[in-house]
């Protein structure tokens, strides 16, 4: 059943009996806690100017007046 839906909530069942029903909510709040740089944690004046044109550039089409 590897790689199916059905296997996959086999193995989540199986996870969460193993190592308690919090084991996703765990394994994700370790991986949150251990990065310390990179990205824009490090450049706080790169992350204001990604967002500045994240926020120009619409994703909504054009209205043209018919």
């Amino acid at each position: 059943m590897a790689g199916t839906k059905q296997g996959g909530k086999a193995a989540a069942a199986t996870n969460k009996k193993k190592y308690g029903a919090d084991f996703y909510a765990k394994i994700g709040a370790a991986g949150g806690k251990k990065g310390r740089t990179g990205g824009f944690y490090a450049n706080h004046e790169l992350a204001r100017l990604a967002g500045a044109k994240g926020g120009r550039i619409s994703r909504r089409n054009k209205k043209v007046a018919a």
